[in-house]
Order: structure tokens, then C-alpha cells, then sequence
């Protein structure tokens, strides 16, 4: 099984990094005026790897745009959880419930991603 928020991490270096071509700055709106995390180095995922989750979180946009902006606000945006938690003006265990939800929601569409192309193979 894998770490998804490891996975996740290395998505949000990934896109921190301007390899996706999306611009993450006005998606997250409620945190605006926020710079990705510094010139520290992160471990990156591959393109391949990093477009496949790229869809994953805009899937999980359509479904839950709260949860995904806690997702873009600190796998990209580098904010901590406790941050977050501060800035929505809730606990740090909602944020850490919904950063679980997030998690399990990317890891079954990647499983149902691969799963897609392993039937078409």
C-alpha cells in the first residue's frame, strides 16, 4: 500500500515547481498571496507520475472543493495543517479528518486509474 501523503508531497514539489503547468496561485483563493514552499529541496515526482495525480486532484475538486483547497494550501503552498486549521477558523483535527478523506479519495481514483489502463492493455 502506499504512503498517499507522501505521494502527495512529492505532487505538491512537483507542482510547486512550475512542472505542471498550472497556475496554483488563484485556485486557492483563500490563500492568496501565498508563496510555495521555499528553495528548500523536496523530493519530486515524475511528470508521468505528476500529471496522473494532477487529475486526481482536480477530480477531487469537482467533488470537494473545501477539501481540496486544504490539499493545495499545504502540499503546494507548504502551510501546515495547525495553519490551516487558524485561517478557517476550525480545529486541527476537521483539517486532519478531511486531509484523511483527501488521501483516500486520491489513492481510490489512482486505483481506479490503473486499473483502467490495465483492462485496456
Amino acid at each position: 500500500m502506499r504512503d498517499m501523503y507522501e505521494v502527495l508531497d512529492r505532487w505538491g514539489a512537483w507542482a510547486a515547481a512550475d512542472s505542471s503547468g498550472v497556475d496554483w496561485q488563484p485556485i486557492a483563493a483563500g490563500f492568496k498571496g501565498l508563496l510555495p514552499h521555499g528553495k528548500r529541496s523536496r523530493l519530486k515526482c515524475n511528470d508521468d507520475d505528476g500529471i496522473m495525480i494532477d487529475s486526481c486532484v482536480a477530480q477531487l475538486r469537482k467533488y470537494n472543493l473545501e477539501v481540496y483547497e486544504i490539499v493545495v494550501a499545504h502540499f503546494i503552498f507548504g502551510l501546515s495543517l495547525r495553519e490551516i486549521a487558524k485561517k478557517r477558523k476550525c480545529s486541527d483535527g476537521t483539517i486532519r479528518k478531511r486531509m484523511q478523506m483527501a488521501e483516500g479519495f486520491v489513492c481510490g481514483y489512482l486505483a481506479m486509474f490503473h486499473l483502467q489502463n490495465y483492462a485496456s492493455a
